[in-house]
């Protein structure tokens, strides 16, 4: 969207339901934990609004929607977006090695999060049952398995696609921010004066006479800006200015509701649900709609997470960090619309042991902003050196200044770890060793594959063309790089001699930019029945390989493709292998017509 066009209400609308699911539930369960340990007096209660506030001002405004959103690249964004920026503007293989490290561990911290989320939001939101009268001495286990049978729905229908209920998040978001806001600011008219939590000065009054205690409690703090990552990361979907218009409002919502939770605190000390008890209290009628509201409100931030973890995993794939996942494809419409079962389903497993190991939201809340931190500090570490290097030395110094608050946050979440902060670091540790482990077993495979020389293999191909029959019709074979053919190429045309009238290589390469494709099949030969087709594509855009090769007019008779039987006593290596056979191969990946399918099998030692 160009500058200074006027943003449809509509688009603005739609963010809050794409965008700010996450963070527009963190005021059900955020002042409800942090007054567990702490004594609701008006000098704390003063002193947490106030940094509340500021936590939201500087990380998700000043950090995620004035700078983040600067760094996107055609109207993307994310911690691969980042790294792929910032590489281009590294000049040494060990800023290239720190950048890629870095955007691994983001990627890996985004996926511990995102298992705790969708299981505190939607455990805190149950547990407000509790306050109807007639449900008052139901048991935890039954909500538990409320909570459980939600979350199993939840990942049972992402199959289907979320373009269909996407249609229904804004109106509902915009329905639960309205109501927190009105909610809040009625509460907030019982005790007007606590709207001086605004100023900064309680919020730095509260850490300096509160002293190591008020650090640890910056570890709670947190909870009320998680989310708050999604303004960047699913900027692509609606563009910049739509997601920064609808931060505004849902900003306001924000503030009134902790506002008025703040004032309500004031009067009902032994509140122990502070958003639902305001509401039970004051706007009695409405308690059980608002509680329904609720539960949809958080089933919504948790689509909203699953929904971005499938983009940040293809990203990664593309981008050749994670193996190749078999991916579905639920929209024609909207691109970015994918599924991929095994991520899905690991995911909901890891949220059901998450709910049945903590059992309670507070418990929950204990483990909960450790991986959160380490993505936003990450992102801040990212973007300072980004803007730095471009030069541009305000926004560089702003950037530094929110990182060194991201590593304040992240180190009292470090505090977390005996409480259950560990289990979103085990998480998180799973899919960073498995990038590790394929990224360094891909380049040592392709070190071992013995790859031919382009010039050596057009005058053996020239030579063998000349010398031996030819198949009629026409075989396509796939190289990662045209400069240098794979072993499984040469073995069938040369040791094996097998070769059609008609031969192309196929070279797929993934480009630095989210979108974009484009395609070059040269009808001139560079040997004797010998074409090369290249295909670009950005590594966020979903293409149809079958399609483009059709709309190149090409019609094969056989497709070849190389797989590799790998050898080794290294355990590292094994379990490199073993991340390859259980992932769906080249042809699956991309849907390759299976009748006209032969793999070659290459014998390699690791």
């Amino acid at each position: 969207m160009k500058k200074g066009m006027s943003v449809p209400p509509v688009e603005i609308i739609k963010s809050m339901g794409l965008v700010f699911g996450d963070i527009g539930t963190s005021p059900i369960y955020t002042l409800t934990v942090l007054f567990i340990f702490i004594i609701p007096t008006l000098e704390n209660i003063l002193g947490v609004l106030s940094l509340i506030t500021w936590t939201l001002i500087l990380l998700v405004t000043v950090q995620y929607a004035f700078l983040a959103m600067q760094l996107d690249h055609n109207g993307e964004g994310g911690t691969i977006v980042l790294k792929e920026t910032l590489l281009q503007l590294t000049k040494t293989a060990k800023g290239a090695t720190i950048v890629s490290l870095l955007a691994v561990a983001g990627v890996s911290l985004m996926i511990g999060d995102c298992v705790i989320t969708p299981a505190i939001s939607i455990l805190s939101a149950v547990e407000g049952f509790r306050l109807i009268p007639a449900f008052s001495d139901v048991s935890q286990s039954l909500l538990l398995i409320v909570a459980a049978i939600i979350t199993i729905a939840l990942f049972f229908f992402q199959r289907r696609g979320s373009e269909r209920v996407a249609k229904t998040f804004a109106p509902v978001m915009l329905v639960w921010f309205s109501v927190l806001a009105i909610t809040g600011a009625v509460s907030l008219l019982n005790s007007p004066g606590i709207i001086v939590a605004l100023n900064p000065m309680y919020a730095i009054h509260f850490l300096i006479s509160n002293g190591i205690i008020s650090f640890f409690i910056l570890s709670d703090v947190i909870l009320c800006a998680t989310g708050g990552e999604a303004l960047y990361a699913d900027m692509g979907h609606l563009g910049k200015e739509p997601i920064r218009r609808a931060w505004f409002f849902v900003f306001i919502a924000l503030i009134l509701s902790y506002l008025g939770q703040g004032a309500f605190l004031l009067t009902h000390i032994g509140t122990k649900n502070v958003l639902f008890g305001m509401v039970n209290t004051e706007f009695q009628l409405i308690y059980i709609p608002f509680l329904i509201l609720a539960i949809i409100s958080t089933v919504i931030a948790s689509q909203a997470v699953i929904s971005g973890i499938f983009s940040v995993v293809y990203q990664a794939i593309t981008t050749h960090m994670l193996p190749p996942l078999k991916i579905d494809y639920t929209s024609i419409v909207m691109r970015n619309q994918i599924y991929i079962n095994f991520v899905n389903w690991m995911l909901c497993i890891s949220v059901l042991l998450v709910l049945f190991l903590f059992e309670y939201s507070e418990r929950l809340a204990s483990a909960y902003g450790l991986a959160v931190t380490g993505t936003m500090l990450i992102t801040g570490i990212l973007m300072t050196v980004i803007f730095f290097k471009r030069h541009q030395y305000f926004r560089s110094s702003l950037a530094f200044f929110t990182t060194i608050i991201d590593f304040s946050f992240f180190f009292a979440c470090l505090s977390k770890i005996p409480h259950g902060a560990y289990l979103s670091l085990i998480i998180a540790a799973i899919p960073f060793g498995v990038i590790i482990i394929y990224i360094n077993g891909q380049k040592r495979l392709y070190e071992k594959l013995h790859l031919m020389e382009y010039d050596e293999f057009i005058k053996r191909y020239n030579k063998s063309y000349a010398e031996n029959q030819k198949i009629s019709g026409t075989a396509l074979f796939f190289a990662r790089d045209r400069q240098r053919v794979p072993a499984y190429i040469t073995h069938t045309i040369f040791n094996n001699t097998i070769i059609y009238e008609k031969n192309i290589l196929i070279s797929i390469e993934i480009l630095r930019s989210p979108f974009g494709l484009n395609w070059d099949f040269r009808q001139n030969e560079i040997g004797t029945g010998l074409y090369v087709f290249t295909i670009r594509y950005g590594y966020m855009e979903v293409i149809d390989l079958m399609e483009i090769i059709r709309n190149a007019e090409i019609h094969e008779k056989t497709i070849f493709y190389g797989m590799e039987e790998i050898v080794t006593d290294n355990l590292v290596w094994k379990i490199f292998y073993g991340i390859k056979k259980i992932c769906p191969s080249f042809v699956e990946y991309y849907k390759l017509p299976p009748h006209k399918i032969h793999g070659v099998v290459t014998r390699v030692e690791m």
